[in-house]
């Protein structure tokens, strides 16, 4: 069984790197109308991504999933008629009215529905396949059980599903918290972050439960321990987050997810990658880690700090005037950022100094700090592992080759083949140095795209000096390079047509911002009864983001009937609401 590996790339270097460290298919934002407006990319940049990538037969995809306004539309169109003229595989869209442009357009490019759509009911997975659509991206709040129901109800779709990265606390593409707030709509790119500010917990808008914590932060998602039931549950494409994280960062989490993926299926791209650094997770940036529902209800908050706290190293043993002494058998750098819990917070310091001892490392920190015996000691800046991770990793590709009467044939792992003609037709003197040294030479594949497997020499080898054989291993690789690039099918997309909708009645939440979207829901024998709320908010309390996050379970207040708020820094108090039945909470407006 085959899978893809997908990673964010926020620019051409992050993609190439990515690709490099065994990526099936990266997602990329173009220059406009992707979800994080401060990822984009020229068509240029894009271009020579999706060059690199077809080399290894890896995919590009793109990003068009906002909402868009009637005045967007045609440039939207315009931008994906563009990405399918430089052979991108697909694009991932949020808006219907985009998606009812591309109907009547019946272009060939894949369209992905994309997890802003907020994909977790298993009829509106039933609907998008209905309707055609190449690639389905799950909502992450979905179990396994809830995964495999869906493959099994729509065995001819693709399902694409996280595996790694920040969470956002509401159901995708249902979060308004961000426009309510400031006017920087999530579904157009802007999202403020609302959830990772501090906020009070009250009862009756009186009485406070919590003060001051992280009420709405959530850790990382990290499925790595459930990789193999995600693929039984039918699981195609497994997607990591993360389109504004650094090149590092994509980096460290690609070359793990690659290496764990190949123990349980096969990619479905070519050649392999060689690491100068051992992936580890923990050692880039994260919140602390959870499997979010894969395996039910699970303490996915991080009430602390929305920043990285990093990897576990050690415990204080010891506390001087100006050291600490760290019971670690790591290695502990000057430079190196550490932190730990003080009072609820999250508390950090650089390494000005550090000494290995027997029982640990002594610590000199940058500035003076109050920390006790016993403390847990994380480390969120990694200097030594940075620097591995800036060190090049070399993908390849491997082949076979054989010489018979005076031709080369060239074949590469996935079935490519070439022919080379050697044209020295002089006997060599003595004819086995002289296969020793074609053998020696021909495999000398350095910083090329390919690697040797097998090289058989079935006939003598006529006399040649190393730097033709050198000439002829160049030419024979761009030649069999070029022959696959030419190779590379893209995927087609079938064709789409409307398919009825399962809600009769559409609200806000349908993400209406154009007359192209309300058409298409009404040729879906829908009605739209409101438009978006970034064009018009109803004059009425209403929902500003719904999550499987539930403060009350996380404050150990289920069985309590007391109306609970929200209170921001500002005073401002958002009434929550909790669908126990469905173990969901909302946050409403005021």
């Amino acid at each position: 069984m085959k899978t893809e590996l997908l990673a964010p790339a926020k620019d051409k270097e992050t993609a190439f790197a990515a690709i490099d460290c065994g990526a099936d298919a990266v997602y990329i934002g173009a220059s406009s109308f992707g979800a994080r407006k401060n990822a984009t990319n020229s068509i240029e940049d894009i271009k020579e991504v999706v060059e690199y990538a077809h080399k290894f037969w890896a995919k590009v995809f793109v990003t068009v999933n906002t909402i868009l306004k009637d005045e967007e539309l045609e440039e939207a169109v315009d931008l994906v008629k563009t990405l399918d003229s430089i052979g991108v595989d697909a694009v991932l869209i949020q808006d219907m009215g985009l998606l009812e442009k591309l109907i009547e357009l019946n272009l060939s490019l894949p369209i992905h529905a994309s997890t802003q759509c907020d994909n977790r009911e298993p009829e509106k997975i039933k609907f998008f396949r209905e309707i055609g659509l190449s690639r389905v991206v799950l909502a992450r709040e979905l179990s396994l059980e809830q995964i495999k129901n869906v493959h099994k109800e729509n065995p001819d779709i693709e399902l694409e599903a996280f595996i790694h990265g920040a969470l956002c606390v509401s159901y995708s593409g249902q979060c308004y918290l961000s426009q309510y707030i400031g006017g920087r709509s999530a579904n157009r790119g802007e999202c403020a972050q609302p959830c990772r500010k501090k906020y009070s917990v009250l009862k009756d808008k009186k009485e406070y439960v919590a003060k001051d914590i992280y009420a709405l932060c959530l850790k990382d998602f990290n499925a790595s321990e459930n990789v193999k039931q995600m693929i039984e549950a039918g699981v195609y494409s497994f997607k990591i987050e993360g389109r504004l994280k650094d090149v590092g960062y994509v980096k460290n989490v690609v070359s793990y997810y690659r290496q764990l993926l190949d123990k349980y299926s096969e990619k479905c791209s070519s050649g392999k990658s060689t690491y100068p650094y051992i992936p580890d997770v923990e050692r880039s940036f994260n919140r602390g880690f959870t499997d979010y529902f894969l395996n039910g209800r699970t303490d996915c908050f991080n009430f602390v700090s929305p920043k990285s706290r990093g990897k576990f190293i050690g415990c204080v043993k010891q506390v001087t005037k100006e050291r600490i002494l760290v019971e670690t058998g790591m290695e502990i750098s000057p430079q190196d950022g550490l932190c730990y819990l003080s009072n609820g917070e999250m508390v950090g310091f650089l390494v000005n100094n550090a000494e290995k001892i027997n029982k640990g490392v002594l610590v000199h920190p940058n500035r003076k700090i109050s920390i006790q015996k016993g403390t847990k000691i994380y480390r969120n800046a990694d200097i030594e592992f940075e620097k591995q991770l800036l060190q090049p990793v070399k993908r390849q590709i491997g082949i076979k080759v054989e010489v018979n009467n005076n031709i080369i044939y060239i074949e590469d792992e996935d079935g490519v083949s070439i022919t080379a003609d050697i044209v020295s037709k002089e006997k060599a003197k003595n004819q086995d140095k002289m296969n020793e040294t074609f053998v020696k030479q021909f495999s000398k594949t350095g910083e090329s795209d390919f690697y040797i497997i097998d090289i058989k020499i079935n006939s003598e080898v006529p006399f040649m000096p190393v730097s033709e054989i050198n000439k002829l291993r160049r030419n024979a690789f761009e030649e069999l390079m070029q022959k696959r690039v030419s190779s590379y099918k893209r995927g087609i997309q079938k064709p789409l047509k409307y398919a009825e909708f399962y809600k009769k009645e559409l609200d806000y939440r349908a993400n209406i911002s154009n007359k192209s979207a309300e058409e298409f829901y009404r040729k879906c024998k829908a009605e739209p009864k409101e438009y978006a709320l970034e064009t018009k908010q109803p004059e009425r309390q209403i929902e500003l983001m719904r999550t499987k996050h539930c403060i009350k379970y996380a404050l150990n207040m289920c069985k309590s009937s007391q109306k609970l708020f929200l209170e921001d820094e500002k005073g401002v108090k958002y009434p929550l609401v909790f669908d126990c039945k469905n173990c969901e909470m909302a946050v409403m407006s005021q």
